[in-house]
């Protein structure tokens, strides 16, 4: 009788496993088979339905209709070129060609500022009111040193400001034998962006550097060249015009014209001074 049972056990037990398991594995597989379908389905409509987001999810579609695309008129593309002007193309044309011969009295109308260079040049064309400056002045201190003039102990650039001449002229160079060429240029792209700055309609002329009357260990004319070869790119950068008072004062060996030369006082002589005045009265832009 218990033997019977022990079988009866026996075959409940082998019945039930593989029951369970069977309906086990059938649930996994109807999941994975449902999921699958349903993916596939969502897909194929997707792909086929340009709608199907919209439709399903109230998405906002991100085509722009050619009609909705904004568009740029010819006034819009005009005033935008307008808007940064090419510089090079202003009018500038250095180093300034010559011109015809201007009366004395435009000095009436000018100014120049320079270092220990042009310093004689007050009393030939340029006058005491019109010449600022001097030997104590570089360029890195137009800005701020101070001088006595008719507008009372300002700096050079304030007196410009004040007196707000039609042309104003800059002959600045001496700190060639000290000072890095580029640090020099660097000075004079500022100084001159700030005159712009502040007498907007004033004309401005960058005179080149003169050439010297021997070469030192300090200061040659190859350095002085390539220092108003650069002067004349600042120039055109900068929307300024350069005239070439180097070649003015040069000799035919390349040289400063020993005539243009005083020894006595160790700067340009009288005729020299006289030789840029000149210079300048026939190269004017008109």
């Amino acid at each position: 009788m218990e033997k019977s049972r022990n079988v009866q056990r026996k075959k409940i037990r082998k019945k039930g496993g593989p029951n369970l398991r069977f309906k086990f594995g059938v649930i996994i597989s109807i999941f994975i088979f449902s999921f699958a379908t349903c993916f596939l389905i969502y897909m194929v409509n997707a792909n086929v339905n340009d709608n199907f987001l919209n439709e399903e999810f109230g998405a906002t579609s991100l085509s722009i209709d050619d009609n909705d695309k904004p568009t740029v008129s010819n006034e819009d593309e005009i005033g935008e070129e307008e808007s940064t002007p090419d510089i090079s193309t202003a009018g500038i044309s250095n180093p300034v060609p010559q011109s015809t011969t201007m009366d004395s009295s435009y000095y009436a109308s000018s100014c120049l500022i320079t270092d220990g260079t042009l310093e004689g040049m007050n009393g030939i064309g340029f006058d005491e009111n019109t010449v600022y400056g001097g030997k104590n002045f570089k360029l890195s201190t137009v800005m701020t040193e101070k001088q006595n003039s008719s507008f009372g102990t300002i700096s050079p650039y304030e007196i410009v400001k004040q007196k707000k001449p039609v042309s104003l002229y800059l002959m600045f160079g001496s700190e060639l034998e000290t000072i890095n060429t580029e640090q020099l240029i660097e000075e004079y792209t500022k100084l001159v962006n700030s005159f712009k700055s502040a007498v907007p309609e004033m004309k401005i002329y960058v005179m080149q550097y003169p050439p010297v009357l021997y070469d030192t260990d300090t200061l040659s004319n190859e350095k002085v060249n390539d220092y108003n070869s650069r002067l004349i790119t600042m120039c055109n950068n900068t929307g300024v015009y350069c005239i070439d008072t180097n070649t003015a004062l040069k000799s035919e060996s390349g040289k400063l014209n020993e005539a243009y030369w005083s020894y006595e006082t160790l700067t340009l002589s009288t005729e020299g001074y006289n030789k840029v005045s000149e210079y300048i009265l026939t190269h004017v832009v008109q």
